[in-house]
């Protein structure tokens, strides 16, 4: 029979005491910005979310994306996609990028000063434009939906765009402020499956403002540094769920 998972870690566990750099992934600094009570006892105390589903179909758009992005970057050529959309540039041909997509063993890092916290994010592509020698953040999403894609109610996906746009200004790089979002939505039109699956790909362009991502960090960085557990959040659904169960039990 197959042992239960424990939802309490023993690693990555974040210590005040400790001088060691400890990793925050760009999602973590997103969990905290939701909830900094879930993000305090996730980090903290090292009880994390319980894990979704998968999303493996998401997954292999973006590595079907990487490879054919990729075939462009060693041919120093615009992905026909970009050609359509008259945006001049080329994926980005530097030697780090496959360390950038690694979100779980690198990814692209910055050490904040003054604390420990090693901020991390795994980048999906970097394309370059070759006038002004402006890197662009690419990110990839997949979908299916009969709904007009677009960035509206998409908080999350924008700080994503910011957060990496800060990680790679923080390295040195010369960032532009226009990221792009490669959205591909499933089409469900077809009159059967026949082993395929086609896509419309649209192209979505973001005007980041990353001045908000350094003040973000050191507030992670506090919440961690202290013995209080934040209050619940009235917006946080994991908060809500674990409060109704409280309620009921004391009753």
């Amino acid at each position: 029979m197959q042992a239960h998972k424990s939802y309490k870690r023993i690693r990555n566990i974040y210590d005040p005491l400790s001088t060691t750099p400890f990793k925050i992934s760009r999602s973590k600094l997103d969990l905290f910005l939701k909830c900094p009570r879930c993000f305090y006892i996730d980090r903290r105390l090292g009880i994390g979310h319980p894990e979704c589903f998968p999303y493996t179909l998401n997954n292999a758009v973006d590595e079907l994306l990487k490879k054919e992005f990729d075939t462009y970057r060693s041919q120093q050529k615009p992905h026909p996609l970009f050609i359509e959309n008259n945006i001049d540039a080329v994926p980005f041909d530097h030697p780090d990028i496959d360390k950038w997509r690694d979100s779980l063993h690198h990814g692209i890092q910055y050490l904040v000063p003054n604390t420990n916290i090693n901020l991390t994010g795994g980048i999906d592509d970097i394309l370059l434009n070759q006038n002004n020698d402006l890197i662009i953040i690419a990110d990839y999403k997949a979908t299916s939906t009969k709904n007009e894609i677009s960035l509206t109610n998409r908080e999350s996906y924008k700080r994503q765009m910011e957060i990496y746009q800060w990680l790679f200004r923080k390295n040195g790089f010369n960032v532009s402020n226009t990221g792009y979002f490669v959205y591909c939505n499933g089409k469900k039109d077809a009159n059967g499956f026949d082993k395929q699956l086609q896509f419309d790909i649209s192209l979505l362009s973001y005007t980041g403002d990353d001045s908000w991502v350094d003040l973000a960090v050191i507030k992670a960085y506090e919440c961690l540094q202290s013995d209080t557990i934040p209050s619940h959040c009235d917006e946080c659904d994991y908060c809500q769920y674990v409060k109704a169960i409280s309620e009921v039990l004391q009753g």
